[in-house]
């Protein structure tokens, strides 16, 4: 699974929008879009904020791993 449709699943199965998520990146909902849909490629520290929120480690989120851990504490 590529990074991008794993964040629009993520964001799917909490029954959140993408304007909800664009608000959280403060970005507009189309460039989050566009991050979903894999036409622009999300910067390294949208995917921390979104990791974070998630609570999923960043493996999960870009697709490198399918083990859903929490995202690690300091």
């Amino acid at each position: 699974m590529t990074y991008y449709e794993r964040i629009r699943d993520i964001r799917e199965d909490c029954g959140l929008t993408q304007t909800n998520i664009a608000d959280l990146l403060h970005v507009g909902q189309r460039t989050y879009s566009d991050y979903e849909s894999g036409k622009t490629r999300i910067p390294i520290d949208r995917l921390l904020i979104l990791a974070r929120y998630y609570n999923v480690s960043l493996d999960y989120i870009t697709g490198a791993s399918n083990l859903k851990k929490p995202f690690p504490l300091k």
